[in-house]
């Protein structure tokens, strides 16, 4: 196994087939910076690259996941700063790369989501929460409005009203609230987050990853198409699911009455 590369922002631990990156600016609340956005974008890139990696956990150090874009880092230059730019330079390459990871990614909600750290959160496939989460678009309280996806994937999530109530008011919703609602799977108690988050994590790394990633990219093709291309977009990856190891291995377990031995091919 190659050794494990290093971060100075987040921290990269592979076990068993489930990378756990841990955000690790804590004293910030784990706010994002140029530094731990080019780290994230890296980690991502590795995990997409690296066959050991058959699932991934998302979470923070401290008392947060991410509360957003680290303003102080910003500075003197908030008005002057292209914003547009900053944001297709850092947020959406690592909101893209979470979305496009052709493996399950869950995010392990502790404590604050706020901002682009909760678009961070959406843009995961699942979402645990301990029971002190909580997420917050807070854009509007700084005059702008929600990005790095939120505005694609809230909606699809919670529906329109409860969209805007959050962008509009910037009210923390809490995680037995954010499960009601939909915008998480589960909640859990604070400490058994990433326990839990690591089961759940470790189960779907010995599952059929190749499948998991075909599935993923389905389900995101199919957020933009009509139905009859939805159909045939299913049939086209149906056919590259058909011809994978892991799905021979899943009928030939089926025939012999045993549980499968997926490789992740």
């Amino acid at each position: 196994m190659a050794d494990a590369p290093s971060f100075e922002t987040i921290r990269y631990e592979l076990d068993q087939g489930v990378l756990t990156i841990t955000l690790n600016r804590p004293e910030v609340l784990n706010a994002l910076n140029d530094q731990m956005a080019e780290d994230l974008l890296a980690a991502l890139k590795q995990a997409a690259r690296d066959p050991q990696v058959r699932s991934v956990i998302i979470t923070g150090a401290g008392r947060a996941f991410c509360s957003g874009q680290d303003l102080k880092a910003i500075g003197g230059e908030a008005g002057n700063r292209s914003i547009g730019q900053h944001l297709r330079k850092t947020w959406n390459p690592i909101v893209l790369g979470i979305r496009n990871l052709e493996k399950p990614v869950i995010a392990a909600v502790n404590g604050v989501a706020a901002g682009a750290g909760c678009s961070l959160a959406l843009a995961c496939d699942l979402r645990m929460a301990g029971e002190s989460a909580r997420f917050i678009e807070i854009f509007a309280r700084v005059g702008l409005i929600p990005d790095s996806g939120s505005t694609f994937l809230l909606p699809r999530l919670v529906g329109l009203a409860r969209t805007f109530e959050m962008a509009f008011t910037t009210d923390p919703v809490d995680a037995v609230t954010a499960e009601r609602w939909g915008l998480i799977n589960r909640v859990v108690p604070d400490d058994r987050l990433l326990d839990e988050a690591r089961a759940l994590a470790l189960r779907l790394a010995q599952g059929p990853t190749r499948a998991y990633g075909l599935t993923k990219r389905a389900v995101n093709r199919g957020l933009v198409l009509d139905f009859a291309g939805a159909l045939e977009y299913e049939a086209y990856l149906q056919e590259v699911a058909g011809r994978t190891a892991d799905h021979r291995e899943g009928v030939q377990a089926f025939l012999e009455k045993r549980q499968p031995r997926y490789e992740g091919k």
